[in-house]
């Protein structure tokens, strides 16, 4: 049976696109290799933070079906790569689920069919890996079938911007696979933005998420020297939010985490070294600083502990929120585990509470989870505010502590509280 569409990789991109396809009407199947996932999604279960069960039985009653069977590529007129592209050992983009599903859609490829890249990568990937797999069956690509890269922009946990409002940025291996794509998307996306071709589509995705990238580690750095100047750098990013143009405000924290800011802009420089031969500057300083903050954020404990006349080692530290962003279970990337990792190395005995997080693995058994947040900050040595969930009543909790480090600025202050 023909579908309009097959969304190959069924994570935190490839899912919400399915479920917005679905909706308008749109005959839909799912690919992945992990056949429990396939299982659970064609019984109507989630698996990730932005979609309900009701969600996905709302899918399938739609018509949404999930297969491994990569033979049943070969009945869909579009086929969309979403699968995961995380750092390789050398610094750039692990492209072997990329080129895994590539070679997928490469078997079944047809006259006709429009292939689109949605995973994140280095310029050049969809020209340079990606069409010459799917051309080695003898089809052309802008001739036989359509090429396309298209980034994902989704922002897990955002209630206000999804698969359907967010502007989709397409750009073709021709200008007429430039148009396809922009048909395609343009069915259940509100807005499409053209690119000149798949090398800026590509790059533009790298460019939004450099921009946060080196526009924390600013905020993170000016953290650093404001607190040894007795500076507020909390109301400083407020009062130069007033102004209604020309800034953008960005926050400190404990370091960035997640599928973007701290993977993204490394296959950028990461490109840049090794097709010309010279680094990207700020990206590398950026990465220096921000992977920097949980160190940092130790040895202010260490320093908070002291005036009480605490060492680190035998102490036991709480961190409250281990998840990547608020209000959602992603641990991808946590600052919460390098942070972590680097108390229990000098000795203290780490305890976490996230009511996202119902198991922690990020130091095997070396972190217990505490039940009750409020209860466990009256028992620590010292209390980390890492993530500020909406169900923290964080002034509540800074109140009952011993010691609350609040790294997200969050807490009224007292002589409790201390801030990032």
């Amino acid at each position: 049976m023909a579908v309009d569409a097959v969304i190959i990789g069924l994570g935190y991109v490839g899912l919400p696109l399915a479920q917005e396809a679905t909706r308008a009407g749109l005959t839909i199947l799912g690919y992945d290799i992990n056949q429990g996932v396939v299982d659970a999604l064609n019984a109507g279960t989630s698996h990730i933070d932005d979609l309900t069960d009701e969600h996905i039985g709302e899918m399938v009653a739609g018509g949404f079906r999930a297969t491994t069977d990569e033979a049943e590529i070969a009945t869909a007129k579009v086929a969309v790569i979403c699968v995961p592209t995380p750092l390789s050992d050398e610094g750039g983009p692990d492209l072997r689920a990329v080129e895994g599903a590539v070679d997928a859609v490469a078997r079944n490829l047809q006259p006709g069919m429009l292939v689109v890249l949605e995973s994140t990568t280095y310029p050049g990937t969809t020209d340079e890996v990606v069409r010459p797999k799917l051309e080695a069956g003898g089809l052309v690509a802008g001739t036989d079938f359509h090429l396309a890269f298209s980034p994902e922009r989704i922002d897990p946990g955002n209630e206000t911007f999804g698969a359907k409002n967010t502007p989709k940025v397409v750009g073709g291996q021709t200008p007429a696979c430039t148009e396809a794509a922009a048909a395609f998307y343009g069915q259940f996306v509100d807005t499409i933005v053209r690119a000149k071709g798949t090398r800026e589509a590509e790059t533009a995705k790298l460019l939004e998420n450099t921009y946060r990238h080196i526009n924390i580690a600013l905020v993170n750095e000016m953290a650093r020297f404001c607190h040894e100047l007795g500076i507020d750098l909390w109301d400083v990013i407020d009062a130069a939010a007033s102004k209604p143009f020309g800034f953008q405000a960005f926050y400190p924290g404990p370091g960035v985490g997640g599928h973007c800011i701290p993977i993204d802009p490394n296959y950028l420089s990461h490109n840049v070294r090794a097709r010309l031969g010279y680094p990207f500057r700020f990206v590398e300083l950026a990465q220096e600083i921000n992977s920097g903050m949980p160190g940092y954020v130790v040895s202010r404990i260490q320093d908070l502990l002291n005036e009480d006349g605490k060492s680190l080692k035998g102490s036991t530290i709480l961190l409250l929120g281990v998840t990547y962003k608020p209000n959602i279970a992603d641990q991808r990337e946590s600052p919460a585990v390098p942070l972590a990792r680097a108390l229990v190395a000098k000795g203290a005995t780490v305890a976490f509470h996230d009511p996202h997080v119902a198991s922690w693995g990020a130091l095997g058994e070396s972190a217990t989870r505490v039940e009750d947040a409020q209860a466990g900050v009256t028992e620590a040595d010292l209390t980390v505010l890492v993530q500020n969930h909406r169900e923290y009543d964080v002034d509540a909790l800074a109140a009952a502590a011993t010691r609350f480090f609040d790294t997200r600025g969050k807490a009224t202050s007292s002589e409790r509280v201390s801030r990032l």
